[in-house]
């Protein structure tokens, strides 16, 4: 018998509370202080760093049976978790489209973490909070007061919640009760070829499997083919299908495409479809003055999905699903069991959140982004993504000036797919060289990039979606590259 987990005595009554409050106070402080250096000297550390073996290993020590000094968990945590980061947070850091937090932020995920509220519903003020904030997100993308909207944890649950509610409006039953299985007509969903891979994880999760999502070419600049579309959609009615819904991409992750999200309004509402735009990457481009028009259309369509966590730069994590018929988002999600119901006054007075996506137990997200838009403005934010736009095409010109550079898509907002490309090397060995190249990066702790495929050509990807980077940034990540490239390559040659 195991008797290392052995009970207390009934009558011993314990707490988590400190027993020594001065104490945990000081510490307190000193963790304070530790962050805003961290966050200070950011750009002083390398962008990311491998683990040593001793680090790694200490992820593998077993389940703590005794307590431990809180300034020795503490010590703990500042040697392994917070010295061996992802990296976003660092100015270059331009691997994935991620956004770069805030000091503000933060301290705002810590207060909702010290108040403790739980989101599901109830009349208190975190409640209100969380419904303010989804307001200001209807507000920022030309959405109707009347549209409803819930907080959840990213982009690919916010894609799932509006892809849930067009399944439900458009399947012809009661999904709920009856299941996929009972839809008369096979359901299909349309997105570019570019759409992000959340969309396939939603079409299986919503029972419809990965081949009711038909995706449709693109142009060379990596839009949706407005005529296949429509040819397609006539195609599948003919062979009995129902469609139900368009996915228009504002910003696609690959390129920073964005489809023509005014002709995929008109369409969908010319042939009777749920129209969806992922707009996770580029909605938000909709409070940018210089750049506003690029989601023109926007505010048409059925459901939007958006990320505070990137281009408002809230700590990870938090998304936002807004859906523009209230009644059809609540009937989507909404169960009232017993133990839940509103009542006419005290805490379960109020409208109950859960009501609007799949959580019963919700974090209060909204404080970060709220305490982050009243300290800066929503005006400020929208510079910093005009910025992020100029810097892309800041690199963009770097790259087509240097004749070892080349890029292999256009360069739309802020993604910038290049690489190096020396005389005598192609294919496979091309890709080779520049994946060396990204991994060198990398390693030394100068800049984190990514790779993809465009036009079936691999590539390196940079998205600046940092409000830290600054242009001698960008200089520096091309004379690397340049310098790292003749390097690798010198190197594969002489072989």
């Amino acid at each position: 018998m195991d008797t290392s987990l052995k009970p207390v005595a009934r009558n011993v009554e314990e707490t988590l509370d400190p027993e020594d409050w001065t104490g945990v106070q000081t510490l307190s402080h000193q963790v304070i202080d530790d962050a805003v250096g961290y966050l200070r000297n950011v750009r002083e550390r390398p962008v990311w760093q491998d683990m040593p073996d001793r680090v790694r290993a200490s992820f593998a020590a077993p389940l703590p049976q005794s307590p431990a000094p809180l300034a020795d968990v503490y010590r703990e945590v500042t040697d392994t978790v917070m010295s061996y980061p992802m990296g976003n947070i660092h100015p270059r850091f331009w691997s994935w489209y991620m956004g770069s937090s805030n000091f503000t932020g933060a301290l705002g995920d810590f207060l909702a973490a010290i108040q403790g509220s739980n989101l599901g519903g109830g009349n208190h003020a975190a409640a209100l909070m969380d419904q303010q904030v989804v307001n200001w997100c209807k507000e920022m993308l030309g959405f109707p007061a009347s549209a409803s909207g819930t907080l959840v944890s990213g982009g690919s649950m916010a894609n799932i919640i509006g892809l849930t509610v067009a399944r439900n409006a458009k399947a012809g039953i009661d999904v709920r009760e009856q299941g996929v299985a009972a839809i008369e007509k096979p359901l299909r969903f349309y997105g570019s070829d570019q759409v992000h891979s959340c969309h396939r994880k939603a079409m299986e999760a919503l029972g419809l499997g990965n081949r009711a999502l038909r995706r449709i070419g693109t142009d060379d600049e990596l839009r949706i083919d407005l005529s296949a579309l429509r040819a397609a959609i006539a195609e599948d009615r003919a062979a009995g299908f129902q469609p139900a819904c368009v996915i228009g991409t504002a910003g696609t992750v690959n390129t920073g495409a964005f489809d023509d999200l005014q002709g995929l309004a008109t369409l969908a509402a010319e042939e009777g479809l749920w129209f969806h735009v992922d707009g996770c990457i580029g909605a938000l481009i909709a409070i940018a003055p210089e750049n506003r028009w690029r989601v023109a259309g926007i505010e048409r369509a059925d459901s939007v999905a958006l990320d505070p966590h990137k281009w408002l730069h809230a700590p990870f994590e938090v998304g936002c699903a807004l859906v523009r018929d209230a009644t059809a988002h609540r009937e989507t999600f909404a169960v009232t069991p017993e133990f839940l119901e509103m009542t006419s006054r005290g805490l379960a007075s109020a409208n109950w959140l859960h009501d609007y996506g799949l959580q019963t137990s919700r974090g209060f997200r909204a404080l970060k982004v709220w305490m982050s838009l009243k300290e800066h403005g929503v005006l400020k934010f929208g510079r910093l993504i005009d910025q992020n736009i100029r810097q892309g095409h800041y690199l963009n010109s770097l790259v087509e000036a240097e004749p070892l550079l080349e890029l292999v898509a256009t360069t739309n907002i802020n993604i910038v797919c290049y690489r190096y490309r020396p005389e005598g090397f192609s294919g496979e060995r091309l890709k080779a060289l520049n994946t060396e190249i990204m991994l060198r990066l990398q390693e030394e702790g100068t800049a984190s990039i990514s790779d993809t495929t465009v036009h079936g050509e691999h590539c390196l990807r940079v998205a600046i979606n940092n409000h830290r980077t600054r242009q001698g940034d960008l200089d520096l990540l091309i004379r690397e590259t340049l310098r790292l490239g003749a390097e690798i390559a010198s190197r594969s040659q002489s072989i």
